[in-house]
């Protein structure tokens, strides 16, 4: 995910107002429409995606069904205008759709396939004492965070000088995924007229609901949230023998049978809604099995992304959930999201307010008044019930043992050096991926970043495809030093381009779904060979800025292609790739060789020897 770096306005909050006597909040900011692409540079980028990729005959074949349906007058420009009248009628005509689309219709598991982890730097403690006093001042950090969002005090966030819409905030607490039979939904209930108070707390895979205020509304104080949890600590010493939260992690339509089954008992439906509503989730894994340093770090990462398998950490999850803050007993920590409601731009703003809340000492002391237990949460488990959670555990953990996950601190260089020659750093390292996919498997592919929309109201995400024809240049003439400089500048200068010209991939789903829901049939060019070669991303690549040494994690898009997170600093780079063990082409680790040895060539482009 490209966003450029997000900068709080210092002295510019949200417009606000309160609705009835509740204390939720409906927030705007001074954000425009996103517009509809021009039809004609949308066909022109896709022709130009598809020039490296295909032959000579299937390119022209492809090229005349494409100037067939972008003809004046043709099936193109009727969609066109469709998406035009729909722009004009809605808050945002594609994200939605998208939401939709993308993630609401997958029927894949959420784990390793859409929640993408953040792994944050261990803390400095290896004992369950300091994990409950950390995960206490988490817990109140997050809280605190809440309350500038309720209270209309989160500074509205600028990039590139431009305002971004904020209105994803507000959602990112008390909301859940719903798994259905052919499609999933979100439930809200963070603005509902009695908005939950609880959060869920998760050991030893045990669920308890824990009360997050006091009796007259105030938030609870970082020691009344830490002697809540010494009492849940205390009524979980033993590993459940029946993970629940392993249903989660189910391919969607077998979790969404599963969740029928569980819920036709009351108890089990109490404890499910209990889940579902709560603010956010809090994970107390126990350690991460330590083989050695140079490992750890991508065992750690893989932690926060599945739970590291059912017989460690899996059963503490909820994968359902939008929040999840993951705390180890080892000092690990980190944060899983559920895509359709959260992105990472949101999310690092959040993790950067916990991690300066936490250098400051409890502001308040506990009131002197007794607090109620924390409510563990019953399931009735019935012959049907211990079932699904056998087969959940089974193939949750070939899923797992199927992702290789490789994290890694490239400190050679940060992200000083190509500022140093002119050059983006998001371009830098994107020319880098590129030349090192080549150099492991000769040959170019479809590679997308994920770039913020949040410059438009209500906007989300676009794909923003790797320029192929100038990076096939280059990677021809990288032996050339004379040559292979220049162009890479002018692939640099193609990348911060792509960056702010209009994307193509969801202008064109757009289009598609136009036609759906026009009930015409789906247009020959989303039937072609090309589209779908076009649309197999074998590089999902997406770099997340933050202002700490976290590492974002996710798997592939493809079974045969690499998912590859990148975090730059001043003077190093973090890393993570992911790849699936049972495609025999890719190898996570043989690219991230790869990727260091092509990083230490571009660095000899820039700086060559005296």
């Amino acid at each position: 995910m490209i966003f450029g770096r997000i900068q709080p306005a210092a002295c510019r909050v949200w417009l606000c107002r309160q609705v009835s006597q509740r204390q939720d909040v409906c927030c705007f900011s001074s954000v425009p429409s996103q517009p509809v692409p021009p039809l004609a540079l949308t066909l022109q980028g896709y022709l130009r995606a598809l020039e490296p990729l295909l032959p000579p005959e299937e390119l022209s074949h492809t090229r005349r069904m494409v100037q067939e349906f972008g003809r004046p007058g043709g099936l193109g420009a009727k969609l066109q205008e469709g998406l035009e009248r729909r722009a004009r009628h809605t808050k945002n005509w594609i994200s939605d759709w998208w939401v939709q689309w993308a993630y609401l219709e997958s029927r894949q598991p959420l784990p390793v396939h859409s929640n993408p982890a953040i792994s944050l730097p261990r803390r400095d403690y290896n004992d369950w004492r300091s994990q409950l006093v950390f995960a206490s001042k988490l817990i109140a950090a997050v809280l605190d965070f809440k309350a500038k969002i309720n209270s209309g005090q989160l500074p509205v966030e600028y990039m590139r000088g431009k305002p971004l819409c904020m209105e994803l905030y507000p959602l990112l607490f008390s909301s859940c995924r719903i798994p259905g039979p052919k499609h999933d939904y979100i439930s809200r209930h963070g603005r509902s007229r009695r908005s939950p108070t609880h959060i869920t707390v998760v050991r030893n895979y045990q669920f308890f609901q824990l009360e997050v205020y006091n009796s007259d509304g105030s938030r609870m104080t970082e020691s009344q949230i830490h002697s809540q949890l010494l009492r849940i600590r205390s009524q979980s010493w033993k590993t459940d023998k029946e993970p629940m939260g392993i249903l989660t992690s189910e391919h969607r339509h077998t979790w969404g049978q599963a969740y029928n089954r569980l819920l036709r008992d009351k108890l089990n439906k109490e404890s499910v809604r209990l889940i579902e509503t709560g603010l956010f989730s809090v994970c107390l894994d126990s350690p991460v099995m330590r083989i050695s340093d140079e490992k750890y770090a991508s065992r750690k990462a893989a932690q926060i992304l599945h739970g590291g398998g059912t017989f460690s950490n899996s059963g503490n999850r909820w994968f359902d959930k939008t929040l999840q803050f993951v705390v180890g007993e080892d000092g690990s920590w980190g944060i899983l999201y559920e895509q359709a409601t959260a992105e990472g731009p949101p999310i690092a703003t959040l993790l950067d307010h916990i991690l300066d809340y936490c250098e400051k000492p409890d502001p308040k002391r506990a009131p002197l008044v007794p607090l109620p237990m924390p409510k563990k949460l019953y399931f009735h488990i019935d012959r049907e019930i211990k079932r699904d959670i056998e087969h959940a555990k089974q193939n949750l953990d070939i899923l797992i043992n199927d992702l290789d996950v490789n994290v890694f601190n490239f400190t050679e260089f940060g992200k000083e050096l190509p500022k140093k020659h002119n050059l983006s750093p998001n371009s830098f390292i994107q020319v880098a991926l590129q030349l090192a996919y080549y150099r492991v498997h000769n040959d170019v592919c479809p590679a997308c970043d994920i770039a913020s929309q949040r410059m438009f109201r209500g906007g989300r995400t676009e794909y923003i495809r790797s320029p192929m024809n100038q990076t096939l240049r280059f990677i021809q003439a990288f032996d050339n030093p004379s040559v292979s400089t220049l162009f890479l500048y002018i692939l640099s200068s193609c990348y911060v381009q792509a960056l702010k010209g209009h994307g193509i991939d969801h202008h064109l789903l757009g289009l598609k779904l136009q036609a759906i829901e026009e009930g015409l049939s789906i247009p020959k060019i989303f039937m072609d060979t090309a589209y779908g070669l076009a649309t197999h991303w074998k590089l999902r690549t997406g770099q997340v800025p933050a202002n700490t040494d976290s590492v974002m994690c996710f798997g592939p898009l493809v079974p045969d292609g690499y998912a590859i997170c990148y975090n730059p600093q001043a003077d190093h780079v973090h890393f993570s790739i992911t790849a699936f063990n049972c495609c025999e082409e890719t190898n996570a680790e043989t690219l991230a060789v790869t990727l260091k040895e092509t990083l230490y060539q571009l660095q000899e482009l820039l700086q060559p020897a005296v």
